[in-house]
């Protein structure tokens, strides 16, 4: 059965729906390239983990939504090649409809397919893989497993990183942060909710991450200037939260 795709707009905002009042993206339609949901522009927070200014070159997005994630990686990195594994036909028809999708087969490669078997079937290797999947039911389904998030690891790059959006609300939230660290043999860390109850799991393959809160807030500074990008408010909270020893960030 397809699913129904449903358009809003309220106060300059176009949302995203599955058949329900439940957001599946959003795009403010005066800055159509920006990162208009929070937990969009925390799974950002990947760009500040690896210090090659040409990284990532290769990036898969498994579920497309209004396709935010693509649109500003596609205009700001503009090395990187762009993979979106999308279940369902009509999110890619709305995304290029309604949520201004570029068609440019050069660099963004539409894949009309089942996130799981894509990962179990597929030997290419990325630098960053961000897991967004939900249907009406904000149910992730099976993207949500051990063999799923470890398929994940053995796709990654030695400089990898996959970032995952949960939902804290979810029965299955603190199952889903044990799943990942036994996929990556402890190498992963969730910031703290953000007002949304949505909080990114991140998760590392290969080369480690150490890095002060002092050279994170530095790198978001050069980050903010370049793209527009403010993940200020993000490492605030994950410092608050005193989950990183020493005000250090290691994966």
């Amino acid at each position: 059965m397809a699913t129904p795709i449903d358009i809003s707009e309220e106060a300059g905002v176009r949302y995203l729906h599955f058949g329900s009042t439940w957001i599946q993206g959003a795009m403010r339609i005066a800055r159509p390239w920006n990162l208009e949901l929070e937990y969009t522009r925390e799974m950002m927070a990947s760009l500040l983990l690896r210090d090659d200014a040409h990284w990532p070159r290769k990036v898969l997005l498994i579920g497309l939504g209004a396709a935010s994630l693509t649109k500003f990686l596609y205009r700001n990195y503009p090395l990187a090649h762009l993979t979106v594994v999308e279940i369902e036909p009509a999110v890619v028809s709305a995304a290029r409809q309604f949520f201004k999708l570029p068609e440019d087969p050069k660099r963004i490669n539409i894949v009309i397919g089942d996130g799981v078997e894509y990962m179990l079937s597929s030997d290419k290797k990325f630098d960053l893989i961000l897991v967004d999947g939900y249907d009406a039911n904000a149910s992730s389904g099976a993207l949500d497993t051990l063999p799923f998030y470890q398929s994940c690891r053995a796709r990654l790059n030695d400089a990898g990183v996959m970032a995952v959006n949960l939902l804290t609300s979810s029965r299955r939230f603190a199952g889903s942060i044990t799943r990942i660290a036994e996929a990556f043999d402890d190498r992963a860390l969730a910031f703290p909710s953000c007002e949304s109850g949505n909080a990114i799991a991140f998760a590392i393959e290969g080369d480690p991450v150490e890095i002060s809160f002092f050279d994170l807030r530095g790198k978001a500074m050069d980050l903010h200037k370049e793209t527009g990008l403010n993940l200020m408010p993000a490492i605030t909270r994950l410092a608050q939260a005193k989950t990183c020893l020493n005000d250090m960030l290691i994966l």
